[in-house]
This record gives structure tokens, C-alpha cells and sequence, in this order.
């Protein structure tokens, strides 16, 4: 079979990465509603916001493997497209020891710092035994947490696309197992869902190690896998560390804007918090499938751009960022029309399935525009171009998200809150294709 950064038709091209992203994204969507849906049998509101307000602590552990996945993932595509095999390898090597040390820190940190994070989360007297429940399991994880999320990433920068979403969809297939195991079976509650969590992460890690062994043995110099091919130097270091921290800010910044939501929406109550958690749940389907689309293609634009193909991939970002908006669009009708039927499968209590639904209807929204978002950042990481990068993300969980969250609620109180979203999404939706159009500009009067 064609290699995908040859292949010559670009729908092709782009669905031969995008679609194994995206499905890869999906399993995690559906262990996320699955993760919720067995702590929500235990039909108590402060589980479900217990889970709700761990999710931004979660989401920054992932982002310092973002740091060596990511930005590892970035320079490695530019490598391969200047046809520089041997610096990939090393740099693929460096990335995955860094990760598991990083991930060894972050357990020790976590663990010693338990109940001050719970309470930085947003927790208060009715779900803090929850929450430090489902944290400390979820730190217990944090080495395979990372190394599984890095190694997304890592594979597909190196073709390995088939085992980057085989390993993602085995982790999550193993998480949901669990998770009915030992919340449903055995009734651990909020802690069964994070221990689930960490053995699915951890299962995903050894599927990933087991693959690199192979593929060093059938003498792939883009996988090795040994400590003595640890060789990092200066430049390989900055290199990835120049995109992979502005990466890593960009889900740490997002966790802190989650953060700064939940607190807000916190102030009207664990039912308020309940509804919330479980349509921000169902608005990630778009969300992370966009997410999936954009990232998938991220290594294809970095390719193109290493081997100076510039026609290539601009054609790329456009034909991508099309096809999230008319995926994003397709599922803001169907939660538009079906929010309160979705809300039901979570939920007992008429008056927050109503609420939930119209939760679900104020979110979506958005999620057209995430096409665009998402796309335009993950072609500034491809390019190497991470302050770019960040400057989206800034603007997004910083400048724009957090101001806009406080001056709502003030007026509209919860209303105003949730409608924070889809308001700061259409801003940032025109500052972004704005961006792009001066950046290409450029990029096509640098490389003719």
C-alpha cells in the first residue's frame, strides 16, 4: 500500500488519517459516557459532579504528555519530510522515556498535594470524599496515562496509524469493562471509575511498548525502543520542547477555564453541576471527533511542509476544516432535536433531564465552528509554529472564556454561564481564519 504522506488523492489522504483519529477519539468519547453512566446508577448528584470536577485535573496530566507527544509528534513529520530518518528515531526515543519519568513525578506531586487539588477543583462538603476518591487512583495512573497518550501521538507522526488507534480503542475498550466491574458489580463508586480508568491507560501502554519492540525488530529505525538509544541533545530537546510546552498550555489553560466554569456553575448547586457535566459529556462527540479530524491530519500538513509541498497542504487545511464544519453541524441538529431523550439516559429527575437538554441545545452551537478552531491550531503545530498555536488557545480559555464567563453571569446568571461556549467560539472562529489567511500568505511567498 501507497505510504499516506504519498498518497496522491487528497480526500483519500486525508481520511486515511483522519478516520483512525477520529475513531480513536470516539472510544474515548464513549468510555467518558460510559464513565458517566455507571456513576450516575449510583443516583447521586455528588458523584456525578465529583466526576465532573476531576475532569480538568485529568485533562492536565494528559497535557504534560502533550508536551513530548505532541510536540515529539510535530518535529518528527518535519523530519521525515526533509527525509531525515535517523534524527526521527532518536527524537522518538527521547519522547518516550521523558514521558514515563514525567509521569513518575506527577505521582509522587499528586499524591502529596491530594485534598488542596480536590479543593482547587471546586469540591465542597458534599462531593470531597468523592473527589479525592477518584483522584487518587487517577495519580496512581499518571505514568501510563501519559505514556498512552503520548504514544497517540508519537505512532501516527511515524505511519503507525492502524496501532496509534488500535492501542487507543483497546485502553478505553478495557476502561468501560472495568468500569461496569467495579462500579456496578462491586459498588466502588467514583474510585472504581478512576482505578478503571488508570488499568485501561496502563493496558494501552504495554500494547504500545509491545509494538515498539516489534517494529525495532523488523529493523525500523523510526522505533527505537532501547534505553541505550537514548541520546538527546540541545537542539532535538529545544525542538520539542519549543511545541510541546505552548501544546501542553493549550489543555492546561483548558483545564483552568473547566475549572473556573465548574466553580461558577457550582454556585448554583450539584444538581447544577450534574446537568452540566452530563451535556458537556454528550457535546464532546463533536468536539472530540473535530478534535480526532484535526490532529489526524496535523503529521499529514507537517510532511507536506518539511518536503516543501505548499500547494499540498493548504489544499489539506481547507478540505479538513470544511469537513468539521459540516460534521459539527450534523450534530448540532440532532442535539438540538434529541437533547432531552439523550439527557434521559442519564438521568431520573424530570427537572433535570429538562434542564440537561437545554443545557445540550446552548452548547452545541459551537460545534460547527470547531472545524475551524481546531484545524487552524493544529496546523500552526505542525508547522513548528507553536506561540501561534498558543495565542489561539489564550485567546480561547483565557482572554476570551474566563472574562466572558464572569460578565455573563452576572447578567443572565446560569444562563449566561453555559452560553459562555458557543459566544467565545464565534469570536475566536473569525480570529482564527484570519490568522490562517495572513500565515499561508506568508508561507507561499517563503516557499514558492
Amino acid at each position: 500500500m501507497t505510504s499516506v504522506f504519498e498518497e496522491k488523492n487528497l480526500p483519500k489522504a486525508i481520511m486515511r488519517v483522519g478516520l483512525p483519529a477520529m475513531l480513536g477519539q470516539l472510544t474515548t468519547l464513549i468510555y467518558n459516557i460510559a464513565d458517566t453512566f455507571f456513576v450516575s446508577l449510583t443516583k447521586e448528584p455528588a458523584t456525578i459532579a465529583a466526576v465532573t470536577l476531576c475532569a480538568p485535573i485529568l485533562l492536565i496530566i494528559m497535557s504534560i504528555a502533550c508536551i513530548f507527544g505532541m510536540g515529539g509528534s510535530s518535529v518528527i513529520a518535519r523530519l521525515l519530510g526533509e527525509d531525515k530518518k535517523k534524527e526521527s528515531g532518536a527524537t522518538m526515543n527521547f519522547c518516550a522515556y521523558a514521558m514515563a519519568i514525567a509521569g513518575v513525578l506527577t505521582l509522587i506531586l499528586g499524591l502529596a498535594f491530594l485534598q488542596p487539588l480536590a479543593k482547587i477543583s471546586g469540591a465542597d462538603a458534599d462531593n470531597m470524599a468523592y473527589t479525592c476518591d477518584y483522584l487518587k487512583w487517577i495519580f496512581i495512573g499518571a505514568p501510563f496515562i501519559m505514556l498512552a497518550n503520548g504514544f497517540v501521538h508519537l505512532f501516527r507522526s511515524v505511519g503507525l496509524i492502524k496501532e496509534s488507534t488500535a492501542g487507543l480503542i483497546l485502553g478505553n475498550a478495557v476502561n468501560m469493562v472495568l468500569d461496569y466491574v467495579f462500579i456496578a458489580i462491586l459498588g466502588w463508586g467514583t474510585a472504581g471509575a478512576a482505578l478503571a480508568t488508570s488499568l485501561g491507560f496502563l493496558c494501552a501502554t504495554i500494547y504500545y511498548i509491545l509494538c515498539m519492540v516489534r517494529e525495532a525488530s523488523r529493523g525500523n529505525e523510526l522505533v527505537p525502543w532501547r534505553p541505550s538509544g537514548f541520546s538527546p541533545n540541545a537542539p532535538m530537546v529545544r525542538s520539542v520542547i519549543s511545541i510541546g510546552i505552548p501544546g501542553a498550555l493549550i489543555t492546561v489553560l483548558m483545564s483552568v477555564s473547566n475549572i473556573v466554569l465548574n466553580n461558577y456553575i457550582g454556585l448554583y448547586g450539584s444538581d447544577a453541576v450534574a446537568s452540566y457535566g452530563i451535556a458537556y459529556k454528550l457535546d464532546m462527540i463533536p468536539i472530540l471527533l473535530s478534535v480526532g479530524l484535526s490532529q489526524g491530519v496535523a503529521p499529514l500538513v507537517g510532511y507536506y511542509y518539511g518536503a516543501n509541498r505548499t500547494k499540498r497542504m493548504s489544499d489539506t487545511v481547507k478540505h479538513t476544516a470544511l469537513y468539521g464544519i459540516l460534521l459539527g453541524a450534523a450534530f448540532t441538529a440532532v442535539f438540538v432535536l434529541f437533547g432531552k431523550p439523550l439527557a434521559s439516559i442519564f438521568l431520573q429527575d424530570s427537572a433535570l433531564i429538562r434542564q440537561t437538554g437545554y443545557f445540550l441545545t446552548i452548547l452545541c452551537l459551537s460545534a460547527p465552528l470547531l472545524g475551524i478552531i481546531n484545524m487552524m491550531t493544529s496546523y500552526f503545530q505542525a508547522l513548528g509554529k507553536a506561540v501561534k498555536s498558543l495565542t489561539i488557545t489564550v485567546l480561547r480559555n483565557a482572554v476570551l472564556f474566563i472574562p466572558g464567563v464572569i460578565l455573563l453571569n452576572r447578567f443572565w446568571q446560569l444562563d449566561g454561564v453555559i452560553a459562555a461556549q458557543p459566544v467565545v467560539e464565534a469570536v475566536l472562529a473569525v480570529i482564527c481564519i484570519l490568522m490562517y489567511r495572513r500565515d499561508i500568505k506568508a508561507v507561499r511567498q517563503a516557499r514558492p
